[in-house]
């Protein structure tokens, strides 16, 4: 009966893989992303140590240089057209880089620098 019962088995594992046999066996090795997210918030909420590891509110200006000038106006790119334009009076036409592409640099808006490309 033993012998029988083995030789059953292999046969239908020899036609089936081995995933249809065990179905359950590798959704259960492999933990879902919800439940790691899930046990590890638990876990930082829950411990003393959680409360030391937030971020504090700072409203405290290191440099008001700095943000002063970056508020006034950052630091813009370029864009790059086909056929560049000049958009207003304070734009003007530059040449640069071997005379390869030309530029338009504007004195009154840093909006209108343009390079054609």
């Amino acid at each position: 009966m033993a012998f029988s019962q083995s030789l059953a088995r292999f046969s239908i594992s020899r036609f089936l893989p081995s995933a249809t046999l065990r179905p359950f066996l590798h959704q259960a090795s492999k933990p879902q992303p919800s439940q790691i997210s899930r046990s590890v918030s638990t876990a930082l909420t829950r411990s003393p140590a959680a409360l030391s590891i937030r971020p504090q509110l700072s409203l405290q200006v290191s440099n008001p240089e700095n943000s002063a000038a970056l508020a006034m106006g950052g630091v813009r790119g370029m864009k790059v057209r086909s056929s560049v334009k000049k958009l207003c009076d304070g734009c003007k036409s530059v040449r640069r880089k071997g005379g390869k592409y030309v530029y338009i640099i504007c004195s009154k808006n840093p909006k209108h620098k343009q390079r054609q490309g």
